[in-house]
C-alpha cells in the first residue's frame, strides 16, 4: 500500500513539474490588456506558441523562448487599418493602381501596430491578379481588399468615371474567386451626380454573397444627397468612408450653420450604416469632427486612407489618427475597439481583431507618450494634446516583427521572416 501511495505521489510531482516546465515561444508579461471582444481590461500575461495565442491569465508560469516586458504599456489585438492604398508600382501617370503614390505595406504597418490592412479599391476586377502577385504575396502584413467597382481600379482621371467599366457581374466573379482576399467593393472618385457606381457596387455585393460596399463620394455638382445614399441606396453594414470630410462637391454629416449633426445621420447609424474615418489628404476636417465629438458621434471604425500624400501631411499614420480621437474625448477602449474588433466585424473577418485563446497571435503593444503635441488637419487648424499613442512592439502571426526599445528578451535580431 505504501509503495502505491509513493508511486502516486511521485507521478503527481512529475505531472506538476511538467506543467511548470511548459515552454512557450513568447510570453508577454504584465501589460494592461484591452481586448474589446472578450471584455478584458486589466493587467494580464499572454502566452504565444506556434503562431497562436494559447493562454491569457493574470500570471503565466513556465519558460518562454522570448519574454516581452509590457509593464506600463497597453496590449491590444493587432490593429486593422480598414482604408489603405497598397497597389504600389512604377506607373507615374496613374493614381493608386500599380503606381508610386501607393505604398508597400510592411514598411508602414508594423511600426504603428497595424497587422492587417484593407486596400480601399486600388485594384479592380481587371487587375486583381496582378495586385495579388505584386502586393498580397509580397507582404508579411495581412493584406485584404475592397475591389473597385471600376474594372481598371484607381487608375485615375477618365477611367474612374467610366460607367461602362463598372460591371457588377465581373466584379462579383473575381470576388467569389478570391474570397480569402476580397472583403467587399469600393466606389471612389466618381465626379458625376448620378447613382450608377453606387448601385452597381451594391449589386456586386449582393451577387458576391452580401459582402459590404465602401463609398467615397468623389464629388459632384450638385452634390449627391447623403440622406438618399444612407437610407435608399446602401444596405445595413455598408460603409461611408471620409465621414468627417468637408470639401467642395460633397454634402457633410454636420450642418456648419447650426453646428449639429444632421438628424438623418443618426437614423443611418441606427439602420446599420458604418461611419469610417478614412482620414486621407483632405478627407478629415476638424470643422466636422469637433461638432461630431461634442455630440459624441464618434466613428464606427478608425482608418487612415494611407498613401504617400496623406502620410506626409496631417494624417501621418494609424496611431496619430487614433490619438486625435483620444484628444477629442473618445474613450481609449472605444478607440481600440474601432481599430480592432469592430473593423473585423465590418469586413466579416471575425477570426481577427481579438486576443482569444486559439486566435492568431497578431498583437500590438502601445505606450502613451506624455508631452505637448500639436495635432492638425489639412486646413491648418490645430489642437493641442498631452497624450499620444506610440507603438513599442508588434507581433504578427506569433513572430515579433517590430520592437522599438528591445522589450523582448532575448532581442529579436532577424527582422522580418523570409517571404514564402
Amino acid at each position: 500500500m505504501m509503495k502505491k501511495l509513493l508511486a502516486l505521489c511521485l507521478s503527481g510531482l512529475v505531472f506538476c513539474s511538467a506543467i511548470q516546465a511548459q515552454t512557450y515561444a513568447i510570453v508577454i508579461k504584465g501589460g494592461h490588456v484591452i481586448d474589446p471582444k472578450n471584455g478584458i481590461n486589466g493587467i494580464m500575461d499572454i502566452a504565444i506558441d506556434k503562431g497562436k495565442i494559447v493562454k491569457i491569465a493574470r500570471s503565466i508560469p513556465g519558460d518562454a523562448v522570448q519574454v516581452v516586458d509590457a509593464k506600463g504599456l497597453y496590449v491590444t489585438p493587432g490593429l486593422i487599418d480598414m482604408h489603405t492604398h497598397n497597389f504600389w508600382g512604377n506607373h507615374a501617370d496613374q493614381a493608386y493602381m500599380d503606381a508610386p503614390s501607393a505604398l508597400p505595406p510592411d514598411g508602414f504597418t508594423f511600426r504603428v501596430g497595424v497587422t492587417t490592412v484593407v486596400d480601399a479599391g486600388s485594384p479592380g476586377w481587371r487587375n486583381f491578379d496582378l495586385y495579388k502577385k505584386q502586393t498580397i504575396q509580397q507582404s508579411q502584413t495581412r493584406v485584404l481588399a475592397f475591389l473597385n467597382i471600376v474594372g481598371h481600379g484607381m487608375r485615375g482621371g477618365k477611367y474612374e468615371s467610366d460607367t461602362t467599366d463598372m460591371i457588377p457581374e465581373e466584379a462579383a466573379r473575381v470576388a467569389l474567386a478570391n474570397k480569402e482576399h476580397i472583403v467587399g467593393f469600393k466606389v471612389a472618385h466618381y465626379s458625376r451626380p448620378d447613382w450608377t457606381p453606387v448601385d452597381n457596387a451594391v449589386k456586386a455585393g449582393n451577387l458576391a454573397g452580401g459582402i459590404p460596399v465602401m463609398i467615397d463620394f468623389g464629388g459632384s455638382q450638385p452634390p449627391l444627397s447623403l440622406k438618399s445614399l444612407f437610407l435608399e441606396h446602401l444596405r445595413p453594414g455598408d460603409i461611408f468612408t471620409h465621414c468627417y470630410a468637408q470639401v467642395n462637391g460633397r454634402e457633410f454629416i454636420a450642418d456648419t450653420t447650426t453646428k449639429k449633426i444632421k438628424p438623418f445621420v443618426y437614423e443611418a447609424r441606427k439602420r446599420g450604416i458604418v461611419f469610417d474615418v478614412g482620414y486621407g489628404g483632405i478627407s478629415f476636417s476638424y470643422s466636422q469632427a469637433l461638432i461630431a465629438a461634442k455630440e459624441k458621434f464618434f466613428p464606427t471604425t478608425i482608418s487612415t486612407d494611407l498613401h504617400v500624400g496623406s502620410m506626409n501631411a496631417a494624417m501621418k499614420d494609424q496611431l496619430t489618427c487614433m490619438s486625435k480621437f483620444l484628444q477629442m474625448g473618445m474613450p481609449l477602449q472605444e478607440v481600440i475597439k474601432a481599430s480592432t474588433w469592430t473593423p473585423a466585424q465590418v469586413i466579416k473577418r471575425e477570426e481577427l481583431g481579438h486576443l482569444s485563446e486559439g486566435a492568431v497571435a497578431d498583437i500590438a503593444i502601445l505606450g502613451v507618450r506624455k508631452g505637448n503635441f500639436g495635432l492638425f488637419d489639412y486646413t491648418g487648424y490645430k489642437v493641442k494634446a498631452t497624450d499620444k499613442l506610440e507603438c513599442e512592439l508588434t507581433i504578427r502571426a506569433g513572430r515579433i516583427v517590430y520592437d522599438l526599445n528591445a522589450r523582448a528578451t532575448p532581442v529579436t535580431l532577424h527582422g522580418l521572416p523570409p517571404r514564402k
